[in-house]
């Protein structure tokens, strides 16, 4: 199980929001449209349970324009009145899940991730208290639920798999648990946590 003082020492500090390009805009050069990105923020949130961490996920209503059905993080767009991709990540996670800013402990930035959707994603990693109760918001999450962050950091829990987008062969890592398929963007983000961790950052 990650420590706290450990997670904190390979994320980038809260206060300090990771400046550059995506870390893996060079394997989407030929398919983002977007220039440049528009930036948007999600919260990678943790809670500290007796048999360890726990990483907050949401699935997406069905109807949805956008991702409809799919996991992922709370988060969204960072808007014109948010101070900038913090606030956004807090803001969306109040609207999504209910959890109030007072339960959200931030602990610091994973490096910045770009989507095909043509975002710029700042993911927050924090601690959430784990006495907070969820309140899901129906019209935007079907289930919040969570998975251990043991088995997410277990290399061997993820299957990479090739998905053919826009006339060529793409790799992309996927998890299953508990009948969920966390893949995409959100599984991208795990891998890059691992790595950190592995790695000191």
């Amino acid at each position: 199980m990650a420590a706290r003082s450990g997670l904190q020492a390979v994320l980038h500090a809260p206060a300090r929001v990771p400046q550059g390009e995506a870390w893996n805009l060079p394997e989407l050069a030929d398919l983002l449209t977007e220039v440049p990105l528009r930036p948007a923020a999600v919260l990678v949130g943790l809670r500290e349970h007796r048999c360890g961490w726990r990483v907050l996920l949401t699935r997406r209503q069905e109807a949805l324009r956008h991702h409809g059905g799919q996991i992922s993080f709370p988060g969204g767009r960072v808007d014109a009145e948010d101070s900038g991709p913090l606030a956004a990540a807090l803001r969306e996670t109040v609207e999504e899940v209910g959890l109030p800013t007072t339960a959200i402990e931030p602990l610091g930035w994973l490096d910045p991730y770009a989507t095909i959707t043509g975002f710029h994603v700042f993911p927050l990693v924090a601690a959430l208290d784990p006495r907070a109760v969820l309140q899901p918001n129906p019209g935007e999450v079907a289930e919040a639920f969570e998975v251990p962050l043991d088995f997410l950091l277990d290399p061997a829990n993820a299957r990479a798999v090739a998905v053919e987008w826009r006339g060529r062969e793409r790799r992309l890592v996927e998890f299953h648990w508990g009948g969920h398929r966390i893949w995409g963007a959100t599984a991208a983000m795990l891998v890059n946590l691992r790595e950190r961790l592995r790695h000191g950052g």
